[in-house]
């Protein structure tokens, strides 16, 4: 039997899965979404949030940090509560982030808190009903609906889009980077939303971690 990765108080798991070549296809499937995100708002930083660190710069300016082990890691080394000022961020991009309900509500409303008001975030999550998660059965990796996450967003102030994009291969390790309306049986999907001025619901509690070392991608 398979043993699960290290689980960390950031709700990350080490690079373990993302590193296979399973694991590479999906992550280049969205780079060129990610990239996009970047972009989208010109002039303004982003913060991007991995499984593991980018092989090549991404556009603009920004911190990207892997998470895994217990924390972040990159410029900086940190875990939950992000050391980061309040509305400093145009995008953040969260890529495949781990965790209980508690920790990924957390992590959604740090992003929340760091965006400036309309801000963007873009989210990347496994898909659980994809044939392609047999390819990370028993990495210890958890998959959400896309309701699951908006509800999540809403919490945290966050607007998401009412349609998700399916990306990613479906059952082939392949790349496929051309996105498509829902999920469908697509390995990953990507909801955008985007900061309110003021929350419409009073946002979770975010728990109280202490700064780590930070730890590599996963």
């Amino acid at each position: 039997m398979g043993t699960m990765p290290p689980r960390s108080r950031t709700g990350q798991v080490d690079a373990g899965w993302y590193a296979s070549a399973a694991g590479r296809a999906l992550l280049d499937s969205e780079r060129a979404l990610a990239d996009a995100a970047f972009r989208e708002r010109p002039g303004q930083p982003w913060l991007w949030l991995a499984p593991m660190r980018p092989l090549e710069s991404p556009p603009g300016r920004g911190l990207a940090l892997a998470g895994g082990g217990l924390g972040w890691r990159g410029a900086v080394a940190c875990a939950l509560p992000l050391p980061l000022p309040s509305e400093s961020f145009g995008t953040v991009v969260l890529q495949h982030v781990h965790g209980d309900r508690d920790e990924a509500g957390a992590l959604v409303a740090e992003a929340a808190r760091i965006l400036v008001p309309g801000g963007c975030l873009w989210l990347f999550a496994l898909n659980p009903l994809a044939p392609y998660r047999w390819r990370w059965k028993g990495a210890g990796l958890r998959a959400a609906e896309p309701l699951t996450w908006r509800r999540r967003l809403r919490i945290a102030g966050m607007q998401p889009d009412a349609v998700s994009r399916g990306i990613g291969p479906s059952w082939q390790v392949r790349l496929a980077d051309a996105p498509q309306d829902g999920p469908g049986m697509r390995a990953a999907y990507l909801i955008r939303s985007e900061k309110r001025a003021l929350p419409l619901t009073p946002a979770r509690a975010r728990l109280g971690l202490r700064l780590s070392q930070g730890a590599t991608a996963g």
